[in-house]
């Protein structure tokens, strides 16, 4: 039904209530920053939802972790057991009876059985539902800043059916080189001290892992606002981790500062910090990440492309990418 050349749907099961109202676009100083967050705290929780069970995956990893698949057995505790056990088959006293009541005691341990095996496999799958969760939700979170209407399951799909192949493939990337980098820290950190060239390693593996989290920052944003390769996605990622480096370093804190909170709360108040992952870390941290990456995005790739009088539109695939 069309009223005075626009279309006017009556009945429209999108809506929530009576219809949806633009909302006001985000505040993108630090000053506002939390009353705008306080007032999307409950999408946000829906949010973290979607983090949680889109990367099922991660629940077999827990699984096969936790030794429950495992076989148990038990072994010796100390280095010395072997040596006293053999001298004690041929002459027992009371000061080896006194030494292996000590040095023989034993320590249950796991051994890895086919189900265990089978649910690390299936852990595996996350790096193909990385890519697509992080599209999603960060299509969410976007709007959120923008100040767009939000229709929470639609949306989500909407971003991942659109970007499927650049999804997949930047997920897959982006697991990789995540594991790759904090495997580097970890194995740099614990060769530290042996050579001066490890030292110089784990520093570098540092410098690179922030950039790369910057980088993380830009790269799933740039694939659901702009048509744009994988490579130049990449390079505007890299280009923004520099540009905007106050912008990234403020959420770096508060990300390490949300980070902080839950390790504390894991560590004191264990019920209560168990809960945060699976109720608002993921979400959180993707919506200061997004706060501080995405105006920086709309300030050098959009608004110069407009005028003042000229409406924005976001999703028409027409800005190129950074020189």
């Amino acid at each position: 039904m069309k009223v005075f050349g626009k279309e006017f749907k009556l009945f429209n099961f999108n809506k929530d209530g009576k219809g949806v109202k633009k909302e006001p676009e985000g505040p993108k100083n630090l000053q506002n920053f939390f009353k705008y967050f306080g007032s999307k705290f409950t999408r946000l929780l829906t949010v973290n939802m979607y983090f949680i069970f889109g990367n099922f995956p991660i629940f077999f990893l827990l699984l096969a972790m936790s030794g429950n698949l495992d076989r148990g057995s038990f072994a010796p505790a100390y280095k010395m057991f072997a040596p006293l056990y053999g001298v004690m088959t041929h002459e027992q006293s009371p000061v080896t009876a006194a030494l292996f009541g000590i040095f023989g005691t034993q320590s249950e341990i796991g051994f890895n059985t086919v189900f265990t095996t089978i649910a690390f496999a299936l852990s595996a799958l996350i790096i193909f539902t990385f890519g697509y969760v992080n599209t999603g939700t960060t299509y969410i979170i976007r709007n959120m800043i923008k100040g767009e209407p939000i229709f929470m399951w639609e949306d989500f799909w909407y971003a991942i059916k659109r970007n499927k192949r650049q999804g997949m493939i930047l997920g897959i990337l982006d697991a990789v080189l995540s594991f790759l980098c904090v495997y580097d820290i970890v194995f740099f950190y614990y060769n530290t001290g042996t050579s001066s060239s490890m030292n110089i390693m784990f520093y570098a593996s540092l410098l690179i892992a922030l950039i790369w989290f910057w980088m993380r920052f830009y790269i799933y944003n740039l694939m659901i606002t702009f048509d744009l390769s994988i490579f130049k996605i990449l390079k505007n990622a890299l280009i923004f981790s520099l540009v905007g480096i106050k912008r990234n370093i403020m959420a770096t804190l508060g990300i390490a500062a949300f980070l902080l909170v839950t390790y504390m709360l894991l560590y004191y108040v264990l019920p209560i910090g168990i809960i945060i992952p699976f109720v608002l870390l993921f979400a959180d941290c993707a919506f200061i990440a997004c706060y501080a990456s995405f105006p920086k995005i709309k300030e050098i790739m959009i608004d110069p492309y407009y005028t003042d009088t000229e409406p924005v539109e976001y999703e028409e695939p027409i800005f190129r990418d950074l020189e």
